[in-house]
């Protein structure tokens, strides 16, 4: 495809007008202020267009779009174990499927190319995502409540054949992380199993780490005063590559281990406030040079997978919270949700827009009235942008949304089984 007169976010996202860029297979062949030679098949015409790259979606539960406004203004325990949990033990695979397949339709309609996912019925997960086009980073959420070995249990043995069947599936567009659900969830010995494999096979981890205050403090009453990072880094949890979501309630130490292991800080900024959760320290993230990346959480934590709109809360937190007015700028808020986040899922061929690179590209409307006047378009687009203005969503090379058009999925087809599926377990639970 070739997209002339095109403005871009180049890969020092500054913005470059009049532009021609095109792709050839998955990647992104040219880029210059002059039309290439040769036929690229499709020619778009990028008057009052943004090219730009996709969005990176580093912690989700995707197939809880089924549970969208249910289970509201309760705290974090009282929402999972009141609502949640009960929900999800009516799932089934198929439903899972349609849940995810709404999330997808959901995500590449705000623009995002690829997702950070802890969830379970993961072969059914991977079968939407082989369905559709999109890239996932997918891990089977692990708990253990009932103590001994690991890999005697479903989400052990679960993990390790997800693994084997579908590490690499869709030439390359899913990659299979170890997840732990967290610390309190599990005991020591898990805890060491999970990141023992994922040493074994050279894969990522995900946890969520000290997401409340509470979570924080009977960590550290259950370890001799340890934090949930420094448990797991002890552990050997942090010895792979790892997005730690949320991290709301970190200590000093924390932020050193975070720093020394490369661990990345998935930012959860809606999902934290909506269920009063705290905020993390995004300015001493920065400050460290900890690699930061956005999150939407799931989507019963937090209404909505527009990815602009966590941008916009990531952006302005700190400002409010911290009063640190400079700390983050719409170039930083930018690469977080593109780059930083690509790093995190180890796709270190992506997240940019550069010649070489993957096409996992978006296109937005620029024209309408809230884009005007553009006295710093950078600024627009993390502050005065919707996601509605996302008109195209591209991943590796291949249009999946354009112009209102789903080209890999049935959109009535997918909201009706998730209504369906919705009320199938409404039903069941009486």
């Amino acid at each position: 495809m070739l997209f002339k007169n095109i403005t871009i976010l180049n890969e020092q996202m500054q913005i470059q007008r009049d532009m021609y860029v095109a792709t050839e297979g998955e990647r992104i062949s040219y880029i210059g202020d002059a039309p290439p030679s040769g036929d690229f098949g499709e020619t778009m015409d990028g008057k009052h267009r943004l090219l730009m790259p996709g969005f990176f979606n580093c912690h989700a539960h995707s197939p809880m779009t089924l549970l969208r406004g249910y289970g509201e203004n309760l705290n974090l325990q009282d929402w999972l174990t009141k609502k949640i949990f009960p929900f999800e033990a009516k799932l089934d695979g198929k439903k899972v499927y349609w849940g995810m397949m709404l999330a997808i339709a959901e995500s590449i309609r705000y623009g995002i190319v690829s997702t950070t996912d802890m969830y379970y019925f993961c072969e059914d997960m991977a079968q939407a995502i082989l369905d559709t086009g999109v890239k996932n980073n997918i891990g089977r959420g692990v708990t253990n409540f009932v103590g001994g070995d690991l890999w005697t249990l479903d989400a052990g043995r679960e993990s390790k054949e997800l693994y084997r069947h579908f590490h690499g599936a869709g030439d390359g567009r899913i990659l299979i992380d170890m997840s732990l659900h967290a610390e309190y969830t599990s005991d020591e010995r898990t805890v060491r199993q999970l990141a023992e494999y994922a040493a074994e096979v050279g894969c990522n981890v995900h946890v969520h780490v000290s997401e409340t205050e509470q979570e924080h403090e009977e960590c550290k009453e259950r370890h001799g005063g340890r934090t949930p990072a420094t448990y797991l880094n002890d552990c050997g949890f942090f010895d792979r590559p790892a997005p730690a979501a949320h991290c709301v309630w970190l200590e000093d130490a924390d932020f050193h281990i975070l720093k020394e292991k490369g661990v990345t800080v998935a930012c959860n900024p809606i999902s934290n406030i909506k269920l009063a959760s705290g905020t993390c320290n995004v300015p001493k993230l920065f400050d460290m040079g900890i690699n930061v990346a956005l999150g939407t959480d799931g989507v019963a934590s937090n209404n909505s997978l527009n990815f602009m709109e966590d941008m916009k809360f990531f952006a302005l937190l700190p400002k409010g919270v911290h009063k640190r007015l400079t700390s983050i700028s719409p170039e930083d808020v930018l690469t977080v949700a593109t780059r930083n986040g690509a790093v995190s899922q180890g796709r270190l061929d992506t997240g940019l827009l550069k010649t070489g690179y993957k096409a996992d590209l978006i296109m937005l409307d620029i024209s309408g009235p809230s884009m005007h006047p553009a006295h710093d378009l950078v600024n627009n687009v993390v502050l005065a942008a919707s996601g509605s203005d996302v008109v195209m969503t591209m991943v590796d090379g291949k249009v999946l949304y354009k112009y209102g058009e789903f080209v890999t999925l049935d959109i009535e087809k997918v909201i009706y089984q998730a209504e369906k599926s919705v009320k199938d377990i409404l039903a069941a639970l009486g």
